[in-house]
């Protein structure tokens, strides 16, 4: 499933062509992905502007100019392509081939921006795990896709004290509280494995062992908090790890998957200079978890 940052990066790819431009029409092409599409779904979006893209955790947010919000989640595959009236592509760089059958092109938003220019966002779902919903913009906060949601990992909230309060008195492995999304929104198993590994921290420690004084974080919460953000950071900045048939708005695939320190190489020798662990591979909570058993404490 595509994480936070590739769920950013498409986001990104989105806004130049969505924010500002008219729904047009909406089709339709089938009543459900993963739920029911809501009532009135193409009708209700016709003729709509939008106002901004945005995005909670993995979830895309447009905000329409009838004060509704357009909610979008990829799924296990689903992924948005742009293109111009005339059915070509916008230029990108393609790296591998990428699903443009048109029958699973699912929904297709006929758009004309604010110069004039028309074009059409599809979405693409081939296993169709992805979904779209409507809600009111001023109650996203309680939605039941978006209530209860933790702190997004990608700014300065995110700091040793606030992981640290977080993690007191939990009782679970550290890897575990890091997936809770109602504690910490978007983290997923790849970023997990590769922000604890940054940190030194062991994926099997518990979490409560975060904890501190009110005011006095351990060193370990300052360390992973980091982690977490630069991780994050560095991946967006990247485009993206493109697991699978991932791919960004433009077809191009991103690369932090050839940054990955542990995720994915078991039996490979450890990457921290000095160390001389390897990387293995253990279960929890039925999801491979990366980790080196020496430098991981």
């Amino acid at each position: 499933m595509p994480e936070l940052p590739e769920v950013e990066t498409v986001r990104r790819g989105l806004q130049p062509a969505m924010e500002g431009a008219r729904i047009r029409r909406v089709d339709q092409n089938r009543p459900d992905l993963r739920f029911p599409f809501p009532p009135g779904f193409a009708e209700r979006l016709a003729g709509r502007r939008v106002l901004s893209l945005g995005r909670r955790a993995k979830y895309l947010v447009a905000h329409l100019d009838d004060a509704t919000a357009l909610l979008c989640h990829l799924g296990m595959s689903g992924s948005f392509r742009i293109e111009a009236q005339d059915d070509a592509v916008l230029p990108g760089r393609f790296h591998h081939a990428r699903s443009k059958d048109a029958r699973h092109d699912h929904v297709v938003f006929h758009l004309e921006t604010e110069t004039g220019t028309r074009l059409k966002v599809v979405f693409n779902d081939p296993r169709r795990f992805g979904f779209m919903a409507l809600a009111e913009a001023a109650a996203l906060d309680t939605h039941p896709l978006l209530a209860g949601l933790g702190v997004e990992p990608t700014g300065n909230a995110l700091d040793g004290a606030l992981l640290a309060g977080l993690m007191a008195g939990r009782r679970m492995p550290l890897k575990a509280a890091l997936l809770d999304q109602r504690l910490i929104a978007g983290i997923g198993n790849i970023y997990a494995c590769e922000a604890l590994w940054r940190a030194r921290l062991s994926p099997r420690r518990q979490a409560a062992t975060l904890g501190g004084r009110p005011g006095r974080p351990p060193a370990r919460a300052v360390r992973l908090a980091e982690a977490v953000r630069a991780v994050i950071a560095e991946a967006i900045a990247a485009g993206g790890s493109s697991l699978r048939d991932h791919v960004q708005t433009d077809g191009s695939l991103g690369y932090f998957q050839h940054s990955f320190s542990v995720y994915d190489r078991a039996g490979e020798p450890c990457r921290r200079p000095g160390c001389h662990g390897t990387v293995q591979r253990i279960v929890q909570s039925g999801r491979s978890t990366f980790y080196c058993p020496v430098c991981q404490r």
